[in-house]
């Protein structure tokens, strides 16, 4: 199975860089990716009702008719940064699982730092807070992320955790909420790095929080061992 980490990032600094060169040298093709990657940095920004198609033309540097060429609203370039920079490397993920022949305890941390090198560390991480923060008011983002990133997601962490108690290596425990456990820290460190955490650097240390997180779930999972021992 191919490391987790090493799976490209569609809205990596390679596309932002696109963004400076004169608008007659850029290729027509990669257009849709400036334009997402524009809309990634002002979603993050601003959250999603002030940003304005107007904004992310200009700073993707093309007309307002060209974002519509692409994208047919706001709500569809939205949809668009998710798919590309969260939804895309969940997917390979999952279709990567079944090939894997590795400890199950060892996928799991290769999913979480790939997490944190992939999106956790970058203007991705953004996202979660801008659903939270905006769904009473927009819950048609809400269900989309709900539908494609959250429950995905569960389902992932929750057939390697089956996977790994039919294989011995796990004791038997809730596939379900433990999913969600493993879970649980890649929602904290999000929200900490866009909120309370964007003006005090240094007061989380989110890769040695994964590490912790992992350890406990190592010691708390080995086969044979019940959580109260």
């Amino acid at each position: 199975m191919a490391n987790p980490e090493l799976i490209p990032d569609s809205t990596s600094a390679t596309a932002l860089a696109g963004r400076s060169e004169p608008r007659w040298e850029r290729r027509k093709q990669d257009r849709p990716g400036e334009i997402i990657a524009a809309a990634l940095e002002l979603f993050v920004e601003r959250g999603y009702a002030a940003t304005r198609l107007e904004d992310v033309a200009a700073r993707a540097g093309v007309s307002k008719g060209t974002v519509y060429l692409y994208f047919a609203n706001k709500h569809e370039l939205f949809k668009s940064v998710v798919r590309r920079g969260i939804v895309s490397p969940l997917a390979q993920v999952n279709d990567m699982l079944s090939g894997y022949r590795g400890p199950m305890m060892e996928l799991l941390r290769l999913l979480l730092r790939g997490w944190w090198t992939q999106i956790g560390s970058t203007q991705l991480a953004g996202i979660p807070k801008l659903v939270i923060a905006e769904a009473r008011n927009f819950p048609e983002i809400a269900e989309f992320y709900y539908s494609e990133v959250v429950q995905p997601g569960t389902t992932l962490f929750r057939r390697i955790v089956e996977r790994g108690i039919a294989e011995g290596e796990f004791r038997a425990t809730d596939p379900e909420a433990l999913a969600q456990i493993v879970m649980a820290p890649m929602l904290i460190i999000s929200l900490w790095r866009s909120s309370l955490g964007a003006g005090r650097p240094g007061t989380m240390n989110p890769e040695q929080l994964l590490d912790t997180h992992l350890d406990l779930l190592q010691s708390a999972l080995a086969a044979g061992k019940s959580g109260h021992e």
